[in-house]
């Protein structure tokens, strides 16, 4: 049985998967996860990148009305460290076994696409990892691996419903003409939502970082994009301006030990409401905004995904980026230009990732917490890249 006490437990040193919360054994002193030893030094199924430059809606998602003249371009790319789990009933149905059923793909017994409340889950999964993409919003989360070991745990459903949730309230919520979005209280609200779909009857376990960057325009002068950042763990929102290779903001992470963030769910003490941190950033029409896994940020530094993401607008505007299928280098929009950067940011993360004898960031830390650790850390690799634009009038 999980103990309900907010004893908060890390990840194993050489894994990505967050311990769950636990308690009776101290920090550093911990058994280690089920996939504590590097998976690079075994054979395992290789996993292919996945990219877009939108995550799915339901098909009779109601137009939403810009709430800003200001809007993202924007693309993702996504690497698991393994394979995702499905996501178990009633969010996701098996598969029909009657001959008398219909054979029509609109059939909910044949729909592959998971629901919750009626409702396709918004986002997309990778490994433990979930990130959405919309017109003015974008999110990594980070679910903790670990849970996959007990029994009822999901932290990819976890993270997921977390973010879906998170997604629909900024939707619903009226900001704009001087009133200013609450994206910590729309986290607080998709927290209960998803703690609620995830009891009785349907119990799940699991935790979750989040972060994400919401885009509005200034109360006060609204022709000036406004950034509205939420941190809550160790994924990471990172503003940049091409032209200047100018770090214009990036969150700071939030720990209660070495390899062991914030996180909301099952057992943890922490909350949007209590713990969160929401930043309000002024910036411009071209800045980039980056929202990261720790895949990314473990196992690169700054200026390295600075000079990545220099290099890729460089390549872009060179022609240099590889054509979607079936279009021509003249047919590419600037949301394809922004998945082709984070394509890029993610294979020079996952180079590291799988190279033992690189150096990193996350080994950096851990010799600073007098740990023996080389090497890159695999792990779920998460980019979202989003450039801010004017809406045509």
């Amino acid at each position: 049985m999980l103990l309900p006490l907010p004893h908060l437990r890390t990840r194993s040193s050489v894994s990505s998967a967050r311990i769950l919360i636990h308690h009776h054994i101290p920090p550093y002193r911990y058994p280690r996860s089920p996939f504590a030893t590097p998976s690079r030094c075994f054979a395992r199924p290789v996993q292919e990148p996945r990219v877009g430059t939108t995550t799915p809606v339901p098909d009779n998602a109601a137009n939403v009305e810009p709430k800003s003249p200001f809007y993202f371009e924007a693309g993702y790319a996504l690497y698991a460290k393994r394979p995702s789990r499905p996501f178990p009933p009633p969010f996701l149905s098996y598969p029909s076994v009657s001959f008398s059923e219909p054979l029509s793909t609109h059939h909910r017994s044949r729909d592959r696409r998971p629901y919750v409340n009626g409702e396709m889950i918004r986002g997309m999964t990778n490994g433990d990892d979930a990130v959405l993409v919309s017109d003015s919003f974008v999110a990594a989360n980070d679910g903790v691996g670990a849970w996959a070991a007990r029994e009822k745990g999901h932290a990819a459903l976890w993270s997921r419903l977390i973010v879906h949730f998170w997604a629909l309230e900024v939707e619903r919520a009226k900001f704009g003409d001087g009133v200013e979005p609450d994206p910590v209280a729309y986290l607080q609200k998709a927290f209960e939502y998803t703690k609620e779909a995830t009891s009785q009857p349907n119990e799940w376990f699991g935790t979750t970082t989040a972060c994400a960057a919401l885009l509005s325009s200034n109360s006060s002068t609204p022709t000036h994009p406004v950034l509205y950042i939420t941190q809550l763990g160790d994924s990471q929102i990172l503003v940049l301006r091409p032209r200047n290779k100018e770090v214009i903001f990036k969150t700071a992470e939030q720990w209660h030990w070495f390899d062991c963030p914030r996180q909301l769910g099952t057992n943890s003490p922490d909350t949007p409401t209590s713990n969160a941190v929401m930043d309000r950033i002024e910036i411009e029409e071209d800045d980039i905004v980056l929202a990261m896994t720790d895949g990314v940020i473990d196992n690169l530094w700054e200026h390295e995904v600075v000079q990545n993401v220099v290099d890729s607008m460089d390549k872009l505007k060179r022609g240099e980026n590889k054509a979607e299928a079936g279009k021509e280098p003249a047919e590419q929009t600037y949301a394809d230009g922004m998945r082709f950067v984070a394509q890029e940011l993610l294979n020079a993360a996952r180079v590291i990732a799988e190279d033992p004898f690189a150096e990193s960031p996350y080994m950096e830390k851990a010799i600073d917490e007098g740990l023996s650790i080389e090497g890159g850390k695999l792990d779920d690799i998460s980019v979202v890249a989003a450039q801010c634009k004017r809406r045509k009038v």
